[in-house]
């Protein structure tokens, strides 16, 4: 059975460009959307279905080595115990990877995608203290932004406000706001509702 694994790290990327590329037609295919490479594989709720279900036999496609993941003992142990279990993994324009030589391959490019995950979190924690740095000189982010993080989605005080002059639920005003209901109840606390 050939099967297609799908990662994409945030909610705004899409999986069309890894199916497209590796020509779809699949029996199967599982997707983690909106999870970290750094995630372990068998912590990915699409992954995780994927090692419950794959069988002796059946080959597993992925688009590229980082897809698995970003930690190099984890990508190694995963598509070990794939092969251990009868299964063949193949990459995308890498081809298949087996005992031996494929092995070794996979150990080099699983340390070159653990390097990138923490290239990824340098530049991360540089533009960080970037922004800090220009927020507390110029009230400015580098980006021009009046503060860091998100924007909040709602004023705290105006969705407290709405609750009580509805008299409404945590879970009535989560989805009335379109917010978590963790939101809700930190908004009401800091707002004293």
């Amino acid at each position: 059975m050939r099967i297609a694994y799908y990662r994409v790290s945030t909610n705004d990327q899409s999986v069309e460009a890894q199916r497209n590329a590796m020509g779809g037609c699949f029996d199967r295919e599982y997707l983690d959307e909106g999870v970290s490479g750094g995630t372990m594989a068998a912590n990915r709720p699409g992954f995780a279905r994927l090692l419950d279900q794959v069988r002796d036999g059946d080959t597993v496609h992925v688009y590229a080595v980082d897809r698995l993941g970003r930690d190099a003992l984890d990508v190694q142990a995963t598509v070990r115990k794939l092969i251990n279990m009868g299964v063949l993994v193949e990459v995308h324009g890498l081809g298949p990877i087996a005992r031996g030589v494929g092995e070794l391959i996979l150990a080099v490019l699983a340390q070159v995608a653990e390097m990138e995950r923490r290239r990824i979190f340098e530049r991360t924690a540089a533009g960080r203290s970037a922004a800090r740095k220009s927020l507390a000189e110029t009230g400015r982010t580098h980006r021009g932004k009046a503060s860091l993080g998100r924007p909040f989605a709602h004023n705290a005080a105006e969705v407290a406000s709405w609750r009580r002059n509805n008299e409404a639920s945590i879970a009535t005003t989560a989805a009335h706001f379109k917010l978590s209901p963790a939101t809700v109840k930190r908004y009401c606390a800091a707002s004293n509702a």
